[in-house]
């Protein structure tokens, strides 16, 4: 087992000196996941705020191989260097034991919402890449407007808090259920706060042979509205409460729960470390927590319920 003294002396492949915000989850999000491979790799950006502000010309923060696309289709450009890479083999162009991991970034705006078709063609066709989706659950680089990744009740710019409506007032979309249903080799859901689970997971999909996808919460300071200095502890609060469950799916059939929160928090745990939910805990908004608290229940007996249908045991 790694241990996190060996994974400290690993070489970043994004370095410091970047312009991303104090407390931003993104870049620990990669530093994590990129130190599950040895292997060289090249790396596809959607247009967000881990692109914006790694690669302000004439300045890179990558000490690889990247390519930034548009917001649709990091999937898509992913695919083609893939291929291509292929193609080369073949041709003799690159030599045979030389072997080249393929890895995109995207937020979620541009994973759940508009690059949603993109990342869905490239699991159909089966290529050999990993797919990370930095979630941090709303279109935080253009101001903070709600995506399909926002909770129910989180205020946003294009979902405010107000007399008529109370922030988002629909469920988070589940990807990691729209992902499993293309039945890829692996998929699996992770947070920045568990180091551990996150080098097993990124392990994992980069040693798979075919597509695999990780969708990692990665808090963000500015649109959740918590102090920069406590993203760790409100990532591991979302994990704590089970409104994200550490979970992996193989096949799109074989559910496993990599972590049992046999003693969850409140939920209120959660949304109390976080200034865009403050407005549900006024008397007119509070019957939307029980609301979020009985779906967060829901999911996780669901879940639990797939992962003993495949075979899992618990205590």
């Amino acid at each position: 087992m790694v241990s996190l003294k060996e994974l400290a002396k690993m070489p970043d492949v994004i370095t410091g000196g970047h312009r991303l915000c104090p407390g931003c989850g993104a870049p620990i999000a990669v530093r994590q996941i990129l130190r599950g491979t040895d292997k060289p790799v090249v790396v596809v950006c959607a247009t967000g705020c881990l692109e914006v502000a790694t690669t302000i010309y004439p300045h890179s923060a990558w000490k690889c191989n990247y390519f930034h696309n548009a917001f649709e289709n990091a999937a898509a450009t992913l695919s083609g260097i893939e291929t291509a890479y292929k193609s080369l083999k073949k041709q003799g162009k690159i030599k045979k034991d030389k072997e080249i991991k393929f890895v995109a970034f995207g937020g979620d705006g541009g994973t759940y919402d508009i690059g949603l078709q993109s990342l869905s063609g490239s699991l159909e066709r089966g290529h050999d890449i990993v797919y990370v989706c930095y979630d941090n659950e709303a279109y935080m680089n253009t101001g903070i407007q709600r995506s399909s990744a926002t909770p129910l009740g989180a205020a946003t710019t294009t979902s405010p808090a107000g007399k008529v409506h109370p922030g988002k007032e629909q469920f988070k979309k589940n990807l990691l259920d729209v992902v499993a249903a293309h039945e890829i080799p692996y998929a699996c859901q992770a947070s920045i706060s568990d180091w551990h689970d996150v080098y097993v997971k990124s392990k994992k999909a980069f040693d798979t042979k075919g597509p695999a996808f990780i969708n990692i919460l990665a808090p963000c300071q500015r649109g959740w509205r918590h102090p920069h200095n406590l993203t760790i502890q409100v990532a591991k609060s979302a994990v704590e409460t089970r409104f994200w469950p550490l979970v992996e799916v193989e096949y799109g059939r074989k559910w496993t729960l990599n972590r049992d929160i046999k003693d969850p928090k409140p939920i209120t745990e959660w949304l109390k470390s976080q200034g865009r939910f403050k407005h549900l805990f006024k008397p007119e908004n509070k019957h939307i927590i029980g609301k979020i608290q009985k779906h967060v229940d829901s999911e996780w007996e669901r879940i639990k319920n797939l992962c003993k249908s495949s075979g899992q045991k618990f205590d």
